[in-house]
């Protein structure tokens, strides 16, 4: 099953056949990016104070639309010398340490924290939809039993060169995405079980890598169900297609998550993820993820495809 992480995917004439061009007309004012900020902006309880970010160099609420603020940097550049040597204050309670990720004591301890604390869904909304029996979803959304591309296959170490150029020339086009380089690339997309999976198309004939795709897995728990305990989740990282077409790429990229007993693959609509999310029958999400750049500001809100960053 399919899942975008977003609240809404935009329509078309071909989902509403009846519609007449005035209301079609009318939709493409919906999704402009000042009816977007202004539905925010009421969504937001501007009254509302925020004492510990107001006092942080991000972008505010009540600055949303101001297209009067410079863009760039919030604050000046702190010299080393001006800054604090010694740690801020603690309450009574708590202490500053330096977690050591190489101790399995502090490992477990980081582990049982997020576990236990992390983000909880009470109204149990995940629900693989009204009306639909097992066997119709599982009909629904069937795949076929292997990868269709030539030349798909794992990425390896000896990959990380050519995937490090495809993903630089790529991501180069976005307003906002991080700059990779192959000791970046090695450390976060090179596959690792049950962290990242990667997969790239090498040329049959060239050798040339020309596509690359990638996931990672964050499953959950599930609670107060005798016959399930985990929810095991794919979350598309990053794509890039030169040669075989996104749809195709992305299409792989269910399957091969499917061979590895992934239960449903999320991804977001940054990037040109938008141009496949609605044909492999991504299902819209119910929230909205919003990124916040520390000391920097955008005179102008960004579009989901103006994002070439993926945050884990």
């Amino acid at each position: 099953m399919a899942d975008n992480n977003n609240n809404s995917l935009p329509g078309s004439s071909k989902d509403n056949p009846d519609h007449d061009s005035e209301t079609n007309q009318v939709s493409k004012e919906n999704s402009s990016l000042s009816t977007i900020v202004r539905r925010f902006k009421d969504s937001v309880s501007l009254g509302k104070t925020h004492k510990f970010w107001e006092s942080q160099p991000v972008g505010q609420f009540k600055d949303i639309g101001d297209s009067n603020l410079p863009e760039g940097p919030i604050e000046p550049p702190t010299l080393l010398s001006e800054v604090k040597q010694e740690p801020y204050n603690l309450p009574s309670q708590y202490e500053w340490t330096t977690c050591d990720m190489e101790s399995d004591k502090t490992c477990d301890e980081v582990y049982n924290l997020l576990k236990n604390n992390y983000v909880e869904d009470d109204e149990n909304m995940f629900r693989l939809g009204a009306r639909m029996t097992m066997s119709r979803t599982i009909k629904l959304y069937k795949l076929p039993d292997s990868p269709a591309t030539p030349g798909f296959r794992n990425m390896e170490l000896r990959d990380v060169p050519a995937v490090t150029r495809l993903l630089r020339n790529y991501l180069s086009q976005f307003v906002v995405a991080p700059d990779f380089d192959e000791n970046d690339v090695e450390h976060w997309l090179l596959p690792t079980e049950n962290v990242v999976d990667s997969y790239l198309v090498e040329s049959p004939e060239t050798h040339e890598i020309t596509d690359f795709c990638s996931f990672y897995t964050l499953p959950s728990s599930i609670l107060g169900n005798q016959n399930h305990s985990t929810l095991k989740a794919a979350y598309s990282y990053y794509n890039v297609s030169t040669k075989t077409p996104l749809l195709q790429l992305m299409n792989d990229a269910l399957i091969v998550a499917k061979q590895k007993d992934f239960d449903v693959f999320n991804a977001l609509d940054v990037m040109h993820n938008e141009s496949f999310l609605k044909e492999l029958k991504f299902g819209p999400g119910d929230g909205q993820l919003h990124y916040y750049l520390y000391n920097y500001r955008l005179r102008h809100a960004l579009r989901p495809s103006e994002l070439g960053l993926v945050l884990l």
